[in-house]
């Protein structure tokens, strides 16, 4: 029975399938799909419970793989788009969740932020707790309930208005990208909570990378999402420059260029 590469799920565009193997698939997680809906923040939008019930009703694209669990294992903002991986089974579930515990995860998301950094490379350790004031939202914190967090941040291109940067979290905090470059003077493009919104534009943040080494086959694992549409909302442009970066992909380099 052939796979589809898809999730389809009722009433929104199909969701790409980017990377699966016997213990774990990847999508590209679209914006607006929300992992676990906080009470204060209701929506129908929760991704983990249309998979479920996609699941249960033996939908094609679940049923082809024989599918009968499938659990994220990692979270990503409502707003931010990109790879998300799921466990096919609770023992794939533990060991990628001890990947992520234990910082073998690598970890590459682009960021959009208005005007120019003032370094081309920096990293932030500022400790993340969650701000008592404002509900759902994350404040740096100094005391014993802050926890400490990891951020690396390279400039990759500017143009006129934004600048494009590579974020490689450490560590996995709430929020933790937003509020790290919010706190070093470049807040996110269109961020609610740490920035500032513009009209006709949305949040400037995707995940295009994660890499690890299998716990079951011991091998390399390197799944990229697609990042020309993100390029191209920004004004951006996948310059010679940044063609040898880990999470191009292939199908980005120039044919006479892959030769």
């Amino acid at each position: 029975m052939a796979k589809p590469k898809f999730i389809e799920l009722p009433g929104c565009d199909l969701i790409p399938i980017i990377y699966e193997d016997r213990a774990v698939l990847a999508i590209d997680k679209p914006r607006g799909w929300m992992l676990v809906p906080d009470s204060w923040r209701k929506t129908n939008w929760n991704l983990q419970t249309a998979i479920d019930s996609s699941i249960r009703a033996d939908d094609f694209w679940a049923k082809s793989r024989n599918l009968t669990y499938l659990r994220h294992v990692h979270r990503l903002d409502a707003d931010t788009s990109g790879v998300m991986l799921f466990a096919k089974s609770v023992g794939a579930m533990e060991a990628m969740g001890d990947l992520f515990e234990s910082r073998r995860m690598e970890k590459t998301y682009l960021a959009v932020v208005v005007g120019v950094p003032k370094e081309n490379e920096w990293t932030c350790t500022l400790p993340i707790g969650p701000d008592p004031k404002n509900f759902g939202k994350m404040r740096v914190d100094y005391s014993e309930e802050g926890k400490e967090s990891e951020t690396h941040f390279r400039v990759l291109q500017a143009n006129d208005r934004f600048t494009l940067i590579e974020a490689s979290p450490l560590t996995g905090r709430t929020h933790q990208i937003r509020l790290h470059l919010a706190e070093s003077g470049s807040p996110i493009m269109c961020d609610e909570l740490y920035g500032r919104v513009e009209k006709g534009f949305r949040l400037g943040l995707r995940a295009v990378r994660l890499a690890y080494k299998d716990s079951f086959t011991r091998r390399p694992v390197n799944i990229i999402a697609p990042a020309e549409e993100f390029l191209r909302e920004f004004n951006f442009k996948l310059t010679p420059e940044l063609q040898s970066a880990k999470w191009v992909r292939r199908a980005f380099v120039p044919k006479e260029k892959a030769k």
